[in-house]
């Protein structure tokens, strides 16, 4: 299975993002999971909420985690810090794709989702400037607040997303020996 994670400030546009590219992928005859990191207590799968969205857009598992909670469900005791690996081992290895929303400190290649704050809001530091597992950035905005190497793709279109993660795909080959080794 490929695994490409999407980071970014909440209102960014990640989950829009990813309801798009599972329908894309999904469109193309590929199985998709979604692993999606919550922030403490939440629920799923009313209308309108996150993990409805994705399952709605066609997504084959949905994952959602918090320092409480993890839905395939399974209810913590204790605050419980969550680790994507221990959540892509929950998943059928028979995906295609898995869509990892949040977790923007892991070590997984990740898309950095950005925009500007809006007003009133604080000010949103970019996260590929120094991230070495960032591999592209997702923005519809003319300018970066900082210079970057990485591709840049366009948040606006989705199918041109799609298209760079194919061009790509044999980089996101997930190996849970690879991923122990980076920790």
């Amino acid at each position: 299975m490929k695994v490409l994670g999407f980071a970014g400030y909440s209102g960014s546009g990640k989950t829009t993002l990813l309801e798009q590219l599972i329908a894309l992928l999904r469109q193309r005859g590929q199985r998709v999971s979604v692993v999606k990191h919550a922030h403490h207590r939440f629920d799923i799968d009313h209308p309108g909420k996150d993990s409805w969205r994705h399952r709605e857009a066609g997504a084959y598992e949905v994952v959602v985690a918090s320092d409480r909670r993890l839905a395939l469900m399974r209810e913590y005791a204790q605050p419980h810090a969550v680790d994507v690996h221990e959540l892509l081992a929950e998943l059928d290895p028979g995906v295609d794709w898995v869509l990892v929303e949040g977790f923007k400190h892991s070590n997984l290649p990740k898309v950095e989702v950005w925009r500007p704050a809006t007003p009133g809001q604080p000010p949103r530091p970019v996260q590929y400037a120094h991230d070495g597992h960032t591999v592209a950035v997702a923005t519809d905005v003319a300018q970066l607040p900082e210079p970057t190497a990485l591709p840049v793709l366009n948040l606006s279109e989705p199918l041109q997303v799609l298209q760079w993660m194919l061009e790509q795909g044999v980089r996101f080959e997930y190996s849970p020996q690879a991923a122990e080794a980076c920790e």
